[in-house]
């Protein structure tokens, strides 16, 4: 062995033999002869009862499975109690060394799936979800769940054995998650937020009756704030309503034509190209009610990037500007839209909140992405707690390197 190399962790260790055996690096170490103090009388003694040779799993050296025949020294004090040495590279009753455990630990939390993990590091499967529950069980506690001031919550598809579809909470304004709930039925969430949510003032969700019934119901008279997305889309829905009933009577082909070039009327006016204006123009001069759908998009659209700029200070101008567009709806008579202003009177306290307190939930949806894509990899979690588990640790530690081992 070339002597200059030292090993990292090896440091206190005497190598007497490296050899290669079927593809695989076997190091031979010992611990060299010190005194111990004596776990029983705590007497230090350097008398030597037996060895035995432990056979460790260590980290890959040179891209090389590496295994550790350590020689293991046992001592024995005059008292009579045996025990064996320290040492700084495996834990008693443990096949695997630290650096190994350490480094399933973080590859298991960043690995696509257990089974990739496993593969890696030369282990079996359910190695690596113990040490992965275990790394769980220790940094997931209680006591990190009481909820902030402002958080947001929304609900994702999970399909686990406690059902469909979870709920997670995360933080409004570190836009971290704070916990996962297995259900999004209204007395889980009422209870959850009565258990945890005693500091909460501002709740970000999409609008969602039962969400809102829980959450009034728990915490009594929180700032609600609608998520801009969620009620945006109640107006695009009406257009594209509209253009879909509308077209149905048309010719075959301008009624295809129509429904390929759609994204036209969603567009805004100021983006559109100029060959963009001219089939909107035309379908919309094939139907004065379609114009109309049209003009109070443009109406809302209008409505909306002034609310952004009044803010909270002009929330008055804001209130009345929607005023005028209810009556607009309503004059105009189209179902589709006046079936949308139905909904966002519903909401509309919740709507001028998202513009006083300028809160969203666009953050929590890049996570449920994330979710859906860790699932989508591990073809699915059974146990909901390992999935909870997964993707609160991934977000955890997720400017931690994975490059180990």
């Amino acid at each position: 062995m070339n002597t200059n190399i030292i090993l990292p962790g090896f440091e206190e260790v005497t190598v007497t033999k490296m050899e290669s055996v079927d593809g695989r690096l076997c190091i031979h170490a010992e611990m060299p002869l010190k005194p111990h103090k004596c776990p029983a009388c705590h007497t230090l003694t350097k008398k030597t009862h037996d060895y035995r040779i432990q056979k460790i799993k260590h980290l890959k050296i040179f891209e090389r499975l590496t295994l550790l025949f350590y020689k293991k020294r046992r001592y024995g004090c005059p008292c009579g109690k045996r025990f064996a040495e320290k040492n700084p590279f495996v834990k008693r009753y443990q096949r695997l060394s630290m650096e190994l455990n350490q480094a399933v630990k973080i590859r298991s939390i960043k690995g696509k799936t257990f089974k990739e993990t496993a593969e890696v590091y030369g282990t079996s499967s359910s190695t690596v979800v113990r040490r992965f529950d275990l790394l769980a069980k220790e940094t997931l506690n209680e006591a990190s769940k009481e909820l902030p001031k402002v958080i947001a919550m929304d609900e994702y598809k999970g399909d686990t054995k406690e059902g469909k579809y979870q709920l997670i909470i995360a933080n409004g304004i570190t836009k971290e998650p704070i916990d996962i709930l297995p259900n999004r039925y209204k007395n889980t969430i009422k209870q959850y937020l009565r258990k945890y949510g005693a500091k909460v003032e501002v709740v970000i969700m999409d609008m969602s009756q039962s969400f809102k019934a829980a959450v009034k119901q728990a915490l009594g008279k929180p700032v609600i704030v609608a998520d801009r997305f969620h009620f945006v889309r109640y107006i695009y829905w009406a257009l594209d309503g509209v253009r879909r009933r509308v077209q149905s009577s048309w010719h075959d082909y301008d009624r295809k034509k129509c429904k390929r070039m759609r994204h036209i009327f969603y567009k805004k006016s100021s983006h559109l190209t100029e060959e963009n204006k001219w089939y909107l123009e035309r379908y919309l001069g094939m139907s004065p009610e379609l114009r109309k759908a049209y003009e109070l998009k443009e109406q809302f659209c209008l409505w909306f990037n002034e609310a952004k700029q009044n803010g909270e200070k002009n929330i008055h101008q804001t209130k009345e500007a929607l005023y005028a567009l209810y009556e607009a709806i309503d004059q105009a008579g189209i179902p589709e839209f006046q079936k949308a202003a139905q909904t966002l009177k519903n909401w509309q306290i919740e709507i001028l909140n998202s513009f006083s307190y300028n809160y969203s939930n666009g953050f929590l949806e890049g996570i449920n992405n994330l979710t859906k894509v860790m699932k989508r990899n591990a073809f699915g979690f059974r146990s909901f707690l390992r999935f909870r588990a997964k993707i609160l640790l991934t977000h955890k530690f997720k400017r931690l390197g994975s490059h180990i081992g």
